[in-house]
């Protein structure tokens, strides 16, 4: 993953997620960081290889740069790499072979925006399914048409999807998935925090292990839901984490890890632990958050920092599984001081690292170009961090 190419571009990504609100597929964005500019399309498929490998998990590749695009296409990169074609290259016959030769090769190729003319007769076969913007269906605003003869003959994927209701509403007008984060939901000012009572078990565990009490009373705590028991030995012993022995129970979790190692795997248990199918892709967002928080950290914080910032990461979402504004909800669940002040006040050393997440998550190359400059960190370091996170979390799921 030392390839020149990752300091050439940025990269974004955001989930496929699926009817049963769960993650299909990822969304790889590549944005050049040069317009015009050569890049390695070879280069880049191999270092997109290392984390989506043949017989892995599924990626959709979403290449801003038409040259580059077509570089890719002419490769024909292998078949579980789905490929977005925008539109206006589709409908343009010169691209026609490239188009055919793919789905020829078995590669899943998807619709990007809306065609403004009609697509060659031996184009439209193949696409699986059409991507449309949240803002530019047809199904919402009943006034737009389309052009003379574009009809949608294909299965829609929703893109542009930021709440759990639109999210919601985009599978009653028949979406097949949804493309986003659903994760900008209001937070409610009320101080009550919504009714889950398996969280509440983990949040008096991360209680009991901020003041280090006796493993006796850790382990009849646990025993109050033996489901969550299995996941957080499913998780200590992920490859992802990387540990050197199999943790076999929780009292041997905590002889081996410590009680301040032991947070972050109760951080991610909070994080991943709500029954409501709604709230999976905002776990899965959790997740990839602080890993990608620790990534960003690896090379220049000591233990500490790492596992401060982990938890920082799989907690900035919290809010919304609780409904609960932050200042609320860690007056009941400790946590350390500048994580604490990342989350409640916007503020302190690990703001930076947060926004930059953010801005990752939404595919905007000027805020990630901000958020680069604010950390004084570069592209290639940023991108090497995002590939090494969603590996580690394909592992975790």
């Amino acid at each position: 993953m030392d390839s020149n190419i990752l300091g050439q571009i940025a990269l974004a990504y955001s989930p496929l997620i699926d009817r049963n609100r769960s993650v299909s597929a990822t969304r790889l964005s590549i944005f050049p960081l040069q317009p015009g500019a050569a890049l390695d399309s070879g280069s880049l498929l191999e270092a997109i290889s290392e984390v989506w490998p043949v017989g892995g998990p599924a990626v959709a590749l979403n290449v801003l740069s038409e040259s580059l695009l077509q570089d890719i296409l002419a490769r024909q990169p292998a078949t579980h790499m789905m490929i977005e074609i925008p539109a206006f290259m589709a409908s343009d016959p010169e691209n026609t072979k490239l188009i055919t030769d793919l789905h020829a090769n078995g590669n899943t190729m998807l619709l990007k925006g809306r065609p403004v003319r009609e697509l060659p007769r031996e184009v439209l076969p193949c696409f699986k399914h059409s991507i449309i913007d949240l803002s530019d269906d047809r199904r919402i605003d009943p006034s737009s048409v389309a052009p003379h003869g574009v009809m949608r003959t294909i299965s829609h994927v929703q893109s542009g999807v930021r709440t759990v209701a639109d999210m919601e509403a985009c599978f009653r007008r028949g979406a097949v998935a949804v493309l986003g984060w659903p994760i900008h939901d209001a937070i409610e000012g009320a101080t009550r925090a919504a009714d889950q009572p398996g969280l509440q078990v983990i949040v008096q565990l991360i209680d009991q292990v901020h003041k280090e009490e006796d493993i006796e009373k850790l382990e009849n705590t646990l025993k109050r839901d033996p489901p969550l028991a299995f996941k957080l030995m499913r998780y200590i012993n992920s490859p992802a984490f990387g540990l050197s022995v199999e943790i076999s129970s929780f009292r041997h979790a905590i002889m081996i890890l410590g009680y301040q190692r032991l947070k972050r795997w109760l951080a991610l248990l909070l994080a991943t632990a709500s029954k409501d199918v709604n709230l999976r892709p905002v776990m899965y967002a959790a997740v990839r958050r602080g890993l990608l928080m620790e990534e960003l950290v690896r090379s220049s914080g000591d233990d500490e920092m790492r596992n401060e910032i982990f938890i920082c990461g799989v907690f900035s979402l919290l809010d919304r599984m609780f409904r609960q504004p932050f200042p609320e909800l860690l007056k009941t669940i400790p946590v350390p001081e500048r994580v604490y002040m990342a989350l409640a006040e916007n503020a302190g050393p690990y703001q930076p690292y947060c926004d930059l997440v953010r801005a990752i998550e939404g595919e905007t190359l000027d805020e990630i170009r901000h958020g680069a400059d604010q950390l004084i960190t570069g592209f290639g370091e940023i991108n090497r961090a995002i590939l090494k996170a969603l590996s580690a979390a394909s592992q975790l799921e």
